[in-house]
């Protein structure tokens, strides 16, 4: 960790010179100051925080819960084996289930640790749906928007204490990371990631579209806090749909009694 933090300094160095990262606003280089080994261990800080606070987050045990992480780890494979995720074999995709009926919710750590809550789950009403929702928060990590997004929030101190695994301010950034409001260009992004990585599978591959569909149809209550930023509902629909004709993509399964056999599952 110490030749970690002592780096930060470098890394910065060579990410302005470098302009690292690929999303642009406003003219300005959308920088990352973590390097990807960084990414795996804020991720795993991030993890253990999650896991030392039962209360706040009540992880469904995968013990006597297999059958239901079984269901999300194959949606999970089929994502990750498309050929299109690049920190597939780098990052860990761990997978863990929020019991919370009341939040309709879902999000990736750096590194790649997956949480949904099963409030989302419940709220959803197909396998595509999910798989939409996973790509997204998947081509998030992969597309490693958290740390982009907290080069940009938090200054070379911050990062310093993070690196160095201060206690406060893993707590701050769990809190940052999982209430996180992408950009614009980082929300286009997970949306493209999505269409991307389902494109290879036997999904319809604009399952996200039809998330937003679904909220739409509900008159816009209820939409979970990690959709609800900019672009409108309306433009990320036809986003989907335009990437998936562009990409040429040929999937058009729902599973849909599949997914409800698994939600009757669920606590």
């Amino acid at each position: 960790m110490k030749n970690l933090i002592y780096s930060v300094a470098a890394v910065c160095s060579m990410a302005i010179l470098s302009n690292c990262g690929t999303s642009k606003e406003g003219g300005m280089p959308d920088l990352n100051l973590f390097t990807v080994q960084q990414d795996r261990e804020l991720g795993q800080q991030v993890a253990q925080e999650i896991a030392n606070n039962p209360q706040e987050y009540p992880v469904l045990d995968s013990a006597s819960n297999q059958k239901i992480y079984k269901y999300l780890y194959d949606i999970r494979d089929r994502i990750l084996n498309s050929g299109k995720v690049e920190y597939k074999d780098e990052f860990v995709w761990k997978l863990q289930i929020i019991n919370d009926s009341e939040t309709k919710n879902a999000f990736c750590t750096p590194g790649g640790y997956i949480y949904v809550y099963t409030g989302l789950m419940k709220y959803l009403d197909s396998e595509e749906q999910l798989a939409g929702v996973l790509a997204h928060e998947i081509g998030h990590a992969d597309r490693r928007h958290s740390t982009r997004q907290m080069t940009k929030l938090y200054g070379v101190q911050t990062l310093i204490g993070i690196l160095a695994g201060e206690r406060e301010m893993i707590k701050q950034v769990t809190t940052s990371i999982i209430g996180l409001k992408f950009s614009r260009s980082h929300e286009t992004e997970a949306d493209k990631a999505s269409v991307t990585y389902l494109c290879p599978t036997d999904y319809d591959a604009a399952g996200g579209a039809k998330f937003f569909e679904k909220i739409q149809a509900d008159g816009g209550s209820g939409v979970p806090e990690f959709l609800s930023t900019h672009p409108s509902p309306e433009n990320r629909i036809e986003y989907f749909y335009n990437q998936k004709t562009a990409m040429g993509c040929s999937g058009d399964e729902t599973f849909e009694s599949r997914y409800r056999q698994m939600i009757n599952l669920l606590p």
